[in-house]
């Protein structure tokens, strides 16, 4: 089995796993159980939107070096 596929096997059992966990720790009754993975959900979502945002901010502008046509281009 190569890396990528060892991976993806890999990630399938933790996800599983972190739903059997879930549902058991709900079935109990414990919301700890539904409190971790909604902030850790919305900790994950905070973390992507400002790491987009930041790369936005720190992105240079590529667009200088660019120059337009005034006429189109005729094929050949």
């Amino acid at each position: 089995m190569d890396r990528t596929r060892l991976t993806g096997a890999l990630l399938m059992a933790l996800c599983g796993l972190q739903a059997l966990l879930f549902l058991t720790g709900a079935a109990r009754r414990s919301y700890a159980a539904l409190a971790l993975p909604v902030g850790l959900l919305v900790a994950v979502v905070s973390t992507l939107g400002f790491w987009v945002g930041w790369t936005l901010v720190s992105m240079e502008d590529d667009l200088s070096g660019l120059e337009y046509e005034a006429e189109p281009l005729t094929p050949e």
